[in-house]
Formats: C-alpha cells, structure tokens, sequence
C-alpha cells in the first residue's frame, strides 16, 4: 500500500496493493492494522454506498457539528472526486483538490473531519462506497456550493450536472458555516 500526502492537511491519497491475474483482481479495501501503520489511526462506525448515473454530481457535503471523516473508493466505475477544506485555522482554508478514482486505478481518498466532499460520475454509472468517522446527522449536514467561483473547482464536465436540490441549493464559501478548528484526529 502507497499512502501520499496531500496540499490539504489530513487529506491521503491511497493506493492499496492489488494483486492482478487473468482471473481479474483482489484487493483489501481496509485492514485496520495495515491502515494505522500508515498513519491513519481513524476509527470508522458507519460504512455507506451509492449508485448514480453519467452526469450525477453529489456534494459539496459536510456536517458542522459531528464532522465525519470519510474513507472513499469507487466500486465499479470512474468519479472525480473533490474535497475543500472548510477548516478555518488550516493553510489550506478554502482550496479544493480533486482526484479522479475507479475501479480500474482502485485508488482511496480518506478525506479529513472538517472538509466538504463531493464527486461527479464520469463513467455510465458508478458504485462510491465509504467509511465514515461519525455517524449520519441531517440535522447538521451543510452543502456547499459545487460551482462557487471563488472556489473554482476544474469540473471536467461539459453538460450541465444532474443535481437533488440541496446540492443546486447550495451556498458559497462566503456565506458557508465554517469550522473554527481544525480536528487532529484522522
């Protein structure tokens, strides 16, 4: 396994080990000692999975209170995934990063407590499945605007994305609630 850091504290880059033949691939997607070693000593206690459609953008997700830090990977498929940092004592305050993962690179993001979250589909359809840190609040979820210009996220989409209406609802990083801490746990 290859673990890279990131411009964005917290947020790694994985490449675990896959072992190819004629017969197709295997992989861990998680083995908790393996991962500590690497230095990510999170605890997960909710795992999720999604389906969506070409032309499908979910996020820019976080919760305010409860911040989750997600382990995320694509099953079948290809995504670009994208992560900003909302924490406001971080250098990173504001810059996103973006990363495109699939079932062919079978690459892992593990986006940090205190960032918003997000992917567009790119492939067909795409299963994105996730371990997360805290549980599930709605109550505290947030959506951050996926097009703010003064983020300037590189989409590499040409048609308009196919969006639930609170993404299409979401607000820009001027008006967003932010974190006012930065979370050392990973």
């Amino acid at each position: 396994m290859n673990v890279e850091t990131t411009a964005i504290p917290g947020l790694l880059l994985i490449q675990p080990k896959v072992f190819r033949d004629p017969r197709g691939f295997f992989l861990e997607t998680f083995q908790r000692q393996r991962y500590r070693e690497a230095g990510l000593t999170a605890d997960f206690v909710q795992d999720n999975y999604s389906r969506s459609s070409k032309g499908i953008l979910r996020g820019l997700h976080y919760q305010l209170q409860h911040p989750q830090g997600k382990l995320v990977q694509v099953l079948s498929g290809k995504v670009f995934d994208v992560v900003v940092d909302l924490r406001k004592t971080s250098p990173a305050f504001g810059r996103w990063l973006g990363f495109e993962l699939s079932d062919e690179n079978c690459r892992q993001l593990f986006v940090p407590p205190g960032c918003a979250h997000g992917f567009c589909v790119l492939s067909e359809s795409a299963d994105f499945s996730y371990k997360c840190t805290d549980y599930y609040f709605p109550e505290h979820e947030r959506s951050l605007l996926w097009n703010d210009p003064q983020i300037g996220i590189e989409w590499p989409i040409t048609d308009e994305p196919i969006l639930s209406n609170k993404d299409r609802n979401g607000v820009p990083l001027e008006r967003a609630e932010v974190y006012e801490f930065v979370p050392n746990d990973q």
